[in-house]
């Protein structure tokens, strides 16, 4: 059985990308899906200068062991003014620190929403650019718009539409 680990990309305590990479994650068959949140990764903000002073943050090198345990990382990302959240990029300096590729090679589905009809296609963009620098490999990209009118807590995605290409995306990976 592979490891998936699904998380968001956001410190919300209900976010919404969460429930999406959790939803998402759970459509692999033969998975199992450990569900990280980055509220347990809550660190200073990242600055060399705090690093020569304390080193790597105890924190991050968690973070970067978890990564480093998937066979398979679902993410989704919240979208803030058009970039990562801070929490996110945070978390994802102080690993970087530990090692620039900081996604080890881990293949990875790369997801987004937002309650605007964009679902996070900025963000979406920047990252599926930018993460194969980082070492990830992306196997597949999916943004869900108007999150609240597409999706609910019991049935995930209602709009078949989006459902469908979503499952069509996760059908075309193997893990």
């Amino acid at each position: 059985m592979k490891k998936i680990i699904a998380f968001g990309g956001s410190s919300s305590k209900n976010s919404i990308n969460k429930q999406l990479a959790v939803y998402a994650a759970g459509l692999f068959a033969n998975a199992e899906v450990e569900v990280l949140d980055l509220n347990d990764y809550d660190m200073p903000v990242f600055s060399v200068d705090r690093e020569k002073e304390n080193g790597i943050h105890p924190l991050a090198q968690v973070f970067y062991d978890k990564i480093g345990s998937a066979d398979f990382i679902v993410l989704s990302l919240a979208e803030h003014n058009g970039a990562y959240s801070s929490a996110f990029k945070n978390t994802l300096d102080w690993a970087s620190r530990i090692n620039n590729k900081t996604f080890q090679q881990k293949p990875m589905l790369l997801l987004a929403t937002s309650p605007g009809a964009r679902g996070g296609a900025s963000v979406l963009d920047i990252a599926s650019k930018r993460f194969p620098y980082q070492g990830a490999e992306v196997k597949g990209t999916f943004s869900l718009p108007t999150f609240f009118e597409n999706f609910d807590t019991v049935n995930g995605i209602i709009n078949p539409e989006f459902k469908n290409q979503l499952m069509e995306i996760i059908q075309s990976i193997e893990i």
